[in-house]
């Protein structure tokens, strides 16, 4: 069990919990470092800092920003960022509407498919319309029994060329970096594995990263293979990238993406020095 975890979801994009809860959760699971990355937002991190507070848990304030590369979603964590920045409010506010724009659009397709009153259903499910994302829709359609599993509604209905799914663009990799790097952030590329790439595209996509300033390479997950960590160790160091660790925690529905449910990383190899934690963390 790892008492650092630098990548989690509230209520307020696609998580399960409320920000109090979460955080309340994370103490009772022995992590003392929590960093709070809903997506392209920001709306939690205070309810989250003042439980962190009561509960004796370090809040790492931080985002999972929607990008693009080469035609590719590609999601980067800002960490320890400053919430205050106006570019950064700027371009969350932005990639909220396209959010919310998308929302609709897929409600409209699975409308087309035979599924009535979608949209009001997801929106019950996520705390604002902004927030409204496709997880909502994929609990729904497995609620009314369309499909079996969460992933089965993305297979079927919402994942990539699907006959609901709705093309974004999301900022460019590079300026939501920039942007970042205006907020002060330390720059974490999320689960590098799960983009489908081949091991050249996604040794190009490091490469790039770390030419736009990126500084940390997600390593350490539940879902990933302590084998799979010496090529990604390999490309940290080649491009002189720091290492990171996280959950992706979205709720208790997701038991394989449990709060501190990977192995962790040498104190050495993390981002410490970046989001000031304490040795006493490890």
């Amino acid at each position: 069990m790892a008492t650092i975890d630098l990548h989690s979801h509230s209520l307020h994009s696609d998580g399960e919990l409320s920000p109090q809860d979460l955080v309340r959760r994370a103490a009772q699971r022995g992590v003392r470092v929590l960093a709070l990355t809903d997506h392209d937002s920001l709306a939690g991190l205070d309810a989250a800092a003042a439980e962190a507070a009561l509960c004796g848990v370090q809040l790492i304030r931080g985002v999972e920003l929607s990008t693009q590369w080469q035609g590719v979603n590609v999601h980067v964590l800002g960490l320890c960022l400053d919430t205050g920045s106006a570019s950064l409010q700027s371009l969350i506010a932005s990639q909220k509407q396209v959010r919310a724009r998308r929302a609709r659009a897929i409600a409209e397709r699975l409308q087309a498919l035979g599924f009535a009153g979608m949209y009001e259903a997801a929106l019950a499910r996520s705390e604002s319309a902004d927030s409204v994302g496709r997880l909502h829709f994929a609990q729904e359609l497995q609620a009314r029994g369309v499909v079996r599993t969460l992933q089965q509604a993305f297979d079927r209905y919402l994942g990539s060329g699907r006959k609901a799914a709705v093309p974004l663009d999301w900022v460019d990799m590079d300026a939501g970096l920039a942007c970042l790097r205006d907020a002060a952030a330390c720059t974490v590329l999320a689960h590098p594995l799960r983009y489908g790439l081949s091991r050249t595209r996604l040794t190009r996509l490091i490469t790039d990263f770390a030419a736009a300033g990126g500084q940390a390479l997600e390593v350490s997950t539940p879902v990933q293979a302590v084998g799979e960590w010496p090529w990604l160790q390999m490309q940290a160091q080649k491009h002189a990238l720091l290492c990171s660790q996280g959950s992706d925690f979205h709720g208790p529905s997701s038991p394989w993406a449990e709060l501190g449910a990977f192995v962790e990383l040498p104190a050495h190899l993390l981002p410490r020095e970046q989001m000031s934690i304490d040795d006493q963390a490890a």
